[in-house]
C-alpha cells in the first residue's frame, strides 16, 4: 500500500501531547518526515520515544515570535521544506466573562491567534508548490457558550485567517484550510486543576452535549489533518471541517 507523505516533510505545533502528537504519529506512519514542537521537556521526551529517532523535536513557545522563527530555521536546516503544516499549538482556558484579565487575554491571543498567524508567516519560504497548511480552530468558534468569550474570538479569528491566507497564498501553490474540533478525549482536563469528581461532571455534561454521546478520539482528528494535508483534498481550499460528532449541526439527541 502506498503512503500518502512518502519522503515529504510534516510539521505539527504543539505536537507533544493530544491532538499534536496522534496527528505527528500518524504522518510518520504515512511516511512523513516530521518535526514537531512544544513547551513541555517532559511530554516532548516522551514524544521524541513515540516518534522514533528520526523525527525533529524542537522546544519552542509558539506565542512567540523570535521563537517561531528559530524553530522554523532548525525544520529548514534539517529537511530544507516543509510540504505539510499544521498550525496546532493553542490553549484552551475559560472563565467568567467578568473574571478575564488583561493577562489571560494576551496570553490566548498571543497563542491561539497570533502564534498562528505569526507560525504560517515564518514558515512562507519553507512551503513547498503544493503544501498544505491546516490550522486548529474550534467549533467554539461558532457557538455562544458562556466562559469561552476570549478562547471563541481566537478560534473565529483562526476560521477567517484560514480564507484569508487562502487568498495571500493561492499564487504560491498553498492551500490553507481549517479543522474544527469539537470535545476531544485529551489530557486537557487534567491540566485544569479541578477535583476528580467535578472533572467527571464535566466530562458527563460535555458528552450529554454531543449528538454522538461520547468525546472523540485525537486519532479522529488527525485523519481529518491529513486528509487536508493530502492530495486526496486538492480541491479544497480556503475550507473548515468541523469534526465534533454533529453538536453544532444538530441538537443533542434524546
Amino acid at each position: 500500500m502506498t503512503k500518502r507523505f512518502m519522503d515529504k516533510v510534516a510539521v505539527v505545533t504543539g505536537g507533544n501531547s493530544g491532538i499534536g502528537l496522534a496527528t505527528a504519529k500518524a504522518f510518520v506512519r504515512e511516511g512523513a518526515k516530521v518535526a514537531i514542537t512544544g513547551r513541555s521537556d517532559a511530554t516532548l521526551n516522551s514524544a521524541r520515544k513515540e516518534l522514533g529517532s528520526d523525527a525533529l523535536v524542537i522546544r519552542a513557545d509558539m506565542a512567540r515570535v523570535g521563537e517561531i522563527a528559530a524553530a522554523m530555521d532548525q525544520i529548514g536546516e534539517k529537511f530544507g521544506c516543509i510540504d505539510a503544516l499544521f498550525v496546532n499549538a493553542g490553549v484552551a482556558r475559560f472563565v467568567p466573562f467578568e473574571e478575564v484579565s488583561e493577562e489571560f487575554f494576551d496570553e490566548t491571543v498571543a497563542t491561539n491567534f497570533k502564534g498562528a498567524f505569526f507560525t504560517v508567516q515564518k514558515a512562507i519560504p519553507l512551503l513547498s508548490r503544493g503544501a498544505a497548511v491546516v490550522l486548529k480552530a474550534s467549533n467554539k468558534a461558532h457557538m455562544g457558550m458562556a466562559s469561552t468569550s476570549v478562547y471563541g474570538a481566537t478560534k473565529a479569528a483562526v476560521v477567517n485567517m484560514a480564507k484569508t491566507l487562502s487568498a495571500d497564498l493561492l499564487p504560491r501553490g498553498v492551500r490553507v484550510n481549517t479543522v474544527s474540533p469539537g470535545p476531544i478525549a485529551t489530557p486537557i482536563f487534567n491540566r485544569l486543576g479541578l477535583p476528580e469528581e467535578q472533572v467527571k461532571g464535566a466530562k458527563e455534561w460535555i458528552a450529554g452535549q454531543v449528538p454522538l454521546k461520547r468525546f472523540g478520539h485525537p486519532d479522529e482528528i488527525a485523519s481529518t489533518v491529513l486528509f487536508l494535508s493530502s492530495g486526496e483534498s486538492s480541491f479544497v481550499v480556503g475550507s473548515e471541517l468541523v469534526v465534533d460528532g454533529g453538536m453544532i449541526q444538530l441538537r443533542p439527541q434524546p
